[in-house]
């Protein structure tokens, strides 16, 4: 994957407004049109339709550019899956986190069966080209099926107790879900969801194990990176 920030050839709003709408639509639990009251307040004219298109174009581009930066995921996968409503129908979410609460991947998918799980285990292998030590799952059967089918080396751990990990992982999710009023489709789903989950954790460190100046301090570097990531640092250097 190349590492260059995205191109903005043919915007006509510079990149510092582009990247900082899409940053306030997916950390916070905001829709496009208060985004836009936000703006509007900071004296930056732009339609919630023009935000939701930056959101679509970009908020991806955004989330893979920060997962190149992480650093190598830990060697202990927790794997948990959750229903929700798309236009009114049942789907599942299948998520995967590592011992960090790093979210690794996830899939919206029709099903909750071997199948289901055999897909997102190949999806995980090949989203973070690395094999865990380790895997966590709640009672689901299909998780064992499918364990010694794609991975029998690895230790796979069946215990809902001890999945706590990939179960409080799904509540940002909950939150954004409860603020769009759920999803329309599953494709809108997944690309929300995919981007959501690449950016939105990158501003939320663990800070109830971190004292105010070190917290302070590690949000200074992540807003660097995400400078990075966005093009404004460039913009900035050449300055």
């Amino acid at each position: 994957m190349s590492s260059a920030s995205p191109s903005y050839q043919g915007h006509r709003y510079p990149v510092e407004v582009i990247s900082h709408c899409v940053w306030l639509y997916f950390r916070f639990p905001l829709s496009f049109r208060e985004v836009e009251e936000l703006m509007l307040e900071r004296g930056v004219l732009v339609s919630y339709e023009t935000i939701r298109r930056w959101c679509a174009k970009f908020g991806q581009a955004y989330a893979n550019g920060l997962r190149r930066r992480r650093p190598r995921p830990g060697d202990t996968w927790h794997l948990d899956e959750v229903f929700i409503r798309i236009n009114g129908e049942q789907k599942y979410l299948w998520r995967a986190v590592d011992q960090d609460g790093t979210v690794l991947d996830i899939l919206v998918q029709n099903r909750r069966d071997t199948a289901a799980a055999r897909r997102f285990f190949r999806r995980l292998l090949k989203t973070t080209r690395t094999v865990p030590r380790v895997i966590v799952t709640d009672k689901l059967r299909s998780y064992g099926a499918v364990h010694r089918q794609v991975m029998p080396s690895v230790e796979h751990r069946s215990h809902k107790g001890l999945n706590n990990r990939a179960e409080n992982s799904h509540q940002p999710t909950r939150q954004r879900e409860r603020a769009m009023k759920g999803f329309r489709s599953v494709g809108a789903a997944q690309r929300f969801l995919a981007a959501f989950s690449g950016i939105s954790p990158h501003f939320r460190p663990r800070r109830h194990l971190m004292t105010a100046a070190h917290y302070r301090a590690e949000m200074t570097v992540r807003f660097a990176i995400w400078d990075q990531v966005t093009g404004v640092a460039g913009l900035s250097a050449a300055a």
